[in-house]
Parts: C-alpha cells; structure tokens; sequence
C-alpha cells in the first residue's frame, strides 16, 4: 500500500518561516483575559518545528509551556529551542488525552490534517482550565488554484494508480460560522474570523517551494522511493502553478486565506 501519512521537512517549512508565523501572531494578538493576567500552563498542538512555540514563550516568559506534536523530524528541530519552561513531546491530537489542565490551548495550522478535527473539540477542552482559552488557526485555501491543481493532477491518467486519494483534504476545515456554532454549542464565547494574505514570494518557483513545505507532503511520500516519478510529477505541477501564478515586477502573488478562532471557557 502507498505510504499517505507525510514525512515531514523541517528546512523546507522553515524556508518560508515569516509568512507562515504571521497568521500565529494575529491570533495572539486576539488572546487575552486570562485568570489571573497570563497563562501559567499552555499546550502547543501541532508545534512543528518549534519556532511559533518560542513566540509563546517570548510573550508569557513565566508560563510552562509543552509543544505536541507526531512528527520525529520537526520534534527534532523543535528541540532545539527547549529550555527550562519550555518543553516538546510526541502526540498525535487526533488521540490527545492529556492528563493535566491547561490556561492556553493553541495550536496553528494543525487540525486540517484530521478529518473530523472538531469532533475532537470536546475532548481537548475537558483539559482546559475555568477561564481559560482556545485558540486556533487552520489554511482555508482549499479550492485555491495550488490545491485544485494538485489535486486534479494527482487524479489525471498518469498519476492517478500511485496517488489516487494521496493528501485529499477536500473537506478539511469548517467555514468560520461553522467554528462559531461549534464553539458556542460547547458553551464558550467564541471570536471567529477569517482573514486572506497577499503573499510575495520570490525566487524560482516559489509557489512549488511553498507547498513542498505542506500541501506536497503526502505525495513527496508517496513517491520517494521512485526519484524519477518525482521529478516528473514536480515538473508538471511545477508548469501548472507557473501558468496559475505568474511573477510580476514585485515577486508572485499568492493569496492565502487562513480562519482564527478564538473562544474563551467561562470562569
């Protein structure tokens, strides 16, 4: 059977590191009222390879805080950032049971790789302290040109018997009033909003450099024990990106919708 679950390329993610901690910082911004003025215990789901962990430990410099995460690469490079208050483990948050509770529950760009993933709302905020706060933020770009592409390639003559449903997440997130009624059917006080970037990417085919880093996991799986099959595949979709996105004076423009969600226990 075709290996689906993505290996993970820490450098590669990191190579747009600033776009993608951007939307981490405009849900912070919005994360606030906290028992007692700040956080004292926060889980990080989906940390990645640590480097939006650290911007947690950088704004609550006094709370404890444990990044999670199922991949042993990025848990790797997530490492390197530990200190004292600042620590990471494997988990995967499809199966979480943490066995503490928690003022700050965050996690970024994480529960579109879980079908279902609001199913497991309830369970994640039994570990959520009385006033304390939930806070996520998930790509909403899934009929964009870099997903539709991908996926009608993936599904075209050649490909389709190696990569037939390889990384499908057609329906991975809610729309933000889906969020909201979750949320508030939960009985917190949910802040959900959505918000589009006009990204600039440079270099060659930045578009493809992009998605390597995510979207392109599961079929770089898929295919690494067969170099030419990769090459071959990079090259078309390569071709199609550069017809979808082509570069201006200013760099290649690439749109990318996120939604937040904010949403507070009541004390």
């Amino acid at each position: 059977m075709t290996q689906t679950s993505p290996v993970w390329d820490p450098q590669q993610y990191l190579n747009h590191a600033d776009h993608r901690t951007r939307p981490f910082h405009d849900l912070l911004a919005r994360t606030g009222n906290f028992v007692g003025g700040e956080p004292a215990r926060i889980a990080d789901l989906g940390c990645g390879a640590g480097n939006v962990t650290t911007v947690l430990a950088e704004r609550w410099p006094k709370a404890r805080i444990t990044g999670y995460d199922n991949s042993p690469e990025m848990l790797a490079e997530a490492k390197k950032h530990a200190t004292p208050t600042l620590d990471f483990a494997l988990a995967d948050a499809a199966a979480w049971a943490p066995t503490e509770t928690y003022d700050l529950i965050v996690s970024n760009a994480l529960y579109q790789w879980i079908p279902g993933h609001a199913d497991l709302f309830p369970a994640h905020l039994e570990a959520l302290a009385p006033g304390g706060t939930f806070a996520f933020q998930v790509p909403g770009n899934f009929t964009a040109p870099s997903h539709t592409l991908l996926a009608a390639l993936r599904e075209s003559p050649r490909w389709r018997p190696r990569l037939h449903g390889v990384g499908d997440r057609t329906a991975a997130v809610l729309e933000p009033a889906g969020y909201f009624e979750r949320l508030a059917d939960l009985g917190l006080e949910p802040d959900v909003w959505e918000t589009t970037y006009t990204q600039v990417l440079t270099g060659e085919d930045p578009v493809l450099d992009w998605v390597k880093g995510t979207a392109l996991r599961p079929v770089l799986t898929a295919l690494a024990d067969d170099p030419e099959a990769t090459s071959a595949f990079l090259a078309e979709y390569a071709a199609l990106l550069r017809e979808a996105y082509p570069p201006t004076a200013h760099g290649t423009l690439f749109p990318f919708r996120r939604i937040f969600a904010v949403a507070r226990k009541e004390s």
